[in-house]
């Protein structure tokens, strides 16, 4: 079995002077990723270079599956560790390590040779060639193919010499808390999951809220949403997920304003009370999963209104993307499943018939002071009975 893993990353290479400390917070969210695994892992940093080496028995597959979800790793490479002890056992090495895994295959392939170490007395390009002549000699089905290679056999010369043919992709960004911190609209439907999910890739932590209504909405809604958060976890760390019970804020909205205008006036609440929490936690800015169009709460107009009540900026990354598009990334994360569970949230149970589309922010206000002072207990009610759980 392999034992040691290269961590390949991308847009941490070219952060210059500071690149040490988005390496270091790689090896931090690596160590979170791993700490739940029965095993003991050694992580070292090295000339650019990032290696997870088990130091017990452990599971390779769920070591993997683990690495897949830190945010900052484009590349998780199986190593081969070798001592040098001269070209000669190299060339044995290398050719038993083909032999393991690949005996038999009519393979194409290439070596890359990487000498980090300048000390080494073949140079790259040498290398390639005497270890390619001893590769066809071993394995006469194969052939050479500097191209389009089926197969990518690098080594690399460093303190010790590294052998690896394969590299699992992984999920790109940034690491998690190199860019702040955000709180997201967590609700139990599709885009807000993948919305935390892609502002978390650029490396900002997640905090979230979620506004529950009971009984309109059931317990297993909010646990709905509980799950979600718990997915979008392995990918963030941990998240603190504030409820709020917005039951008597909605019942009193609808009591008191034109339906056409509900949405948009219970959006303008959600938006106010959650930027109340991401003050209080540091947060620099609020995160939806709003699509331009995609309801009538998202229109360019509506998303204007419901900005409006915000001091804090809103992300929402997901604003270009079409329905389709943002279903394929909660497939490709694992939140879909669960997002498609038919527990209603507390949006669903007060929708208009006919929602205004194009609300005019006047008209809005105007609706709102009819609220009183009625809404300003309930709201300050509302922040003071909030259940705040931690999500991993």
């Amino acid at each position: 079995m392999l034992h040691t893993f290269l961590i390949k990353y991308g847009e941490i290479a070219i952060k210059g002077k500071n690149r040490h400390l988005f390496e270091d917070a790689l090896i931090h969210q690596i160590k979170y990723a791993l700490k739940p695994l029965e095993g003991e892992f050694l992580i070292t940093k090295e000339q650019g270079r990032i290696y997870v080496e088990a130091q017990t028995d452990f599971d390779y597959e769920e070591t993997v599956e683990r690495l897949t979800h830190v945010f900052g790793i484009v590349g998780i490479c199986p190593v081969v560790q070798l001592t040098d002890e001269g070209f000669e056992k190299l060339a044995q090495d290398v050719i038993a390590y083909l032999k393991e895994r690949y005996e038999g295959q009519e393979l194409t392939f290439k070596v890359h040779a990487r000498r980090a170490r300048k000390d080494y007395p073949i140079e790259s390009m040498e290398l390639n060639a005497l270890l390619g002549g001893r590769i066809l000699e071993a394995f006469p089905k194969m052939r050479v193919d500097v191209h389009k290679p089926q197969l990518m056999l690098n080594i690399e010369i460093r303190k010790q010499i590294h052998i690896y043919s394969e590299v699992i992709p992984g999920p790109g960004g940034m690491p998690v808390g190199t860019n702040g911190k955000g709180m997201l609209l967590l609700s139990g439907g599709i885009d807000s999951p993948v919305a935390g999910y892609m502002i978390a890739k650029r490396g900002v932590k997640i905090d979230a809220t979620y506004f529950h209504a009971p009984p309109y909405t059931s317990e297993r809604a909010k646990e709905k949403v509980i799950d979600l958060a718990r997915i979008v976890a392995r990918y963030t760390g941990p998240i603190y997920l504030n409820i709020v019970n917005f039951t008597d804020i909605q019942l009193h909205i609808y009591e008191t304003c034109p339906h056409e205008e509900l949405t948009i006036i219970m959006r303008r609440y959600m938006m106010k009370i959650a930027e109340h929490f991401a003050k209080e936690t540091g947060s620099l800015g609020l995160i939806t999963g709003e699509s331009i169009g995609q309801v009538a709460s998202q229109t360019m107009q509506s998303l204007a209104a419901t900005n409006e009540v915000c001091t804090l900026p809103v992300y929402r990354p997901l604003i270009g993307f079409d329905k389709q598009e943002i279903i394929d990334v909660s497939e490709r994360i694992g939140t879909y499943e669960t997002s498609i569970l038919p527990y209603e949230d507390c949006c669903t149970i007060f929708v208009a018939k006919h929602p205004v589309t194009k609300p005019n922010l006047n008209i809005i206000k105007r609706s709102e002071q009819k609220l009183g002072e009625r809404m300003k207990e309930l709201v300050k009610t509302a922040i003071e009975t909030v259940e705040t759980i931690v999500v991993e």
